[in-house]
């Protein structure tokens, strides 16, 4: 089997209303995914997407007419890019969506995995009123989530802690809230300074007042001596890493142990096969590795397979806060939205690879460039 040639096309759906993310100032009038396709020689297809693709095509040279099942070599070659050019770790979650094909193994089984169900924790992304929070908290529980993320850091801090109070309120002792404090990383025109330590404390007692689950992000990224010593003062989880990204920035985030729940999305990172061994590690090291999702339904299902095959996590996260962001507009890709059951648990598939089907209808209405 051999690389015959590799493929990435560009999608842009259009956001009617728009979506207003409440890390971003300018809400979003279209949703932009980069899809790569390998293919070989004996007509096998893999699949990965995630961020930006761009600035890769002069590197897709160095992997054709390779085995695609020698991913440790790959993988190396993408690490070298990686420092040069984007984020280019789609590529590696093809190959392992190939390489499950090839063996006719679902890739979280092939690293391990024993246990198919993960729950998930409803991920909200709009900064709403006190009010509307509420209600949208007490839907989404509806809905069968028992933990959802909320967002705050952004506006006047007093109304976003009501808020997070508002929907501790609504859902009751039993639902596990974590709140994103958005202040590892900024939107490019976003100069506004991270919180300091004090300011990070003040919020952190508040939070665990509250009870809640983990603080998301509470210092600057780089700040590794604050964040570990936010974590020695305070009761409350801390959590981190979403958007690091080399691998060895976050092994020293697992030997500072400077959070308690590791958050590096494969799709950004490592791909498959940096982040199994570093999540590997941060669990010999008893923190909770429980990556990202925010792309769209390829990133969710690749981050799902590498969370399995690492044993599971407590909770995962699910991207959704209707009517803003629904999994129709996050998993436009698909023929068929990844969506939890009744009792909040995603299930993975036990076909070959990824086990997704796209939606090629979809993908060629949507495609540009």
């Amino acid at each position: 089997m051999r690389i015959e040639r590799i493929e990435i096309t560009r999608h842009a759906l259009t956001l009617d209303p728009p979506f207003a993310a409440a890390w971003d100032s300018r809400p979003r009038r279209d949703f932009i995914v980069d899809i790569v396709r390998v293919h070989t020689d004996d007509g096998l297809v893999g699949v990965g997407s995630g961020d930006s693709m761009a600035g890769i095509d002069d590197y897709l040279d160095y992997f054709l007419g390779g085995d695609p099942r020698d991913i440790e070599r790959h993988h190396a070659v993408l690490d070298n890019i990686a420092f040069h050019v984007g984020r280019p770790w789609p590529l590696d979650i093809a190959l392992w969506d190939l390489r499950g094909q090839a063996e006719g193994l679902p890739v979280f089984r092939m690293l391990g995995g024993t246990q198919n169900r993960m729950r998930a924790y409803a991920s909200t992304a709009v900064a709403r009123p006190s009010g509307e929070m509420a209600r949208q908290a007490h839907n989404l529980v509806a809905m069968g989530y028992r933990a959802l993320k909320i967002r705050i850091g952004k506006a006047d801090l007093g109304r976003e802690l009501a808020a997070v109070a508002a929907v501790r309120d609504a859902v009751g002792p039993e639902v596990d809230l974590m709140v994103d404090c958005n202040q590892a990383w900024r939107m490019p025109w976003d100069t506004r300074p991270a919180w300091s330590f004090s300011k990070a404390l003040k919020v952190a007692r508040v939070l665990e007042g509250l009870g809640v689950y983990w603080m998301e992000e509470p210092l600057h990224r780089g700040d590794l001596a604050g964040i570990s010593a936010l974590r020695a003062a305070s009761g409350v989880m801390v959590a981190g890493g979403e958007m690091t990204r080399e691998l060895h920035e976050l092994q020293a985030q697992i030997d500072r142990h400077s959070v308690d729940v590791l958050q590096t999305d494969c799709v950004l990172t490592g791909g498959i096969t940096g982040l199994f061994k570093l999540g590997l590690a941060a669990k010999r090291k008893g923190i909770v590795f429980s990556p990202h999702t925010w792309g769209n339904g390829i990133g969710l299902m690749a981050n799902l397979h590498l969370t399995a095959g690492l044993g599971g996590t407590p909770y995962i996260e699910c991207p959704i806060d209707p009517p803003d962001w629904t999994p129709e507009r996050r998993d436009f890709p698909l023929t068929v939205p990844l969506t939890p059951d009744a009792d909040g648990f995603l299930t993975l598939p036990e076909a070959p690879g990824l086990g997704l089907e796209l939606n090629e209808d979809m993908l060629d209405r949507t495609r540009v460039g």
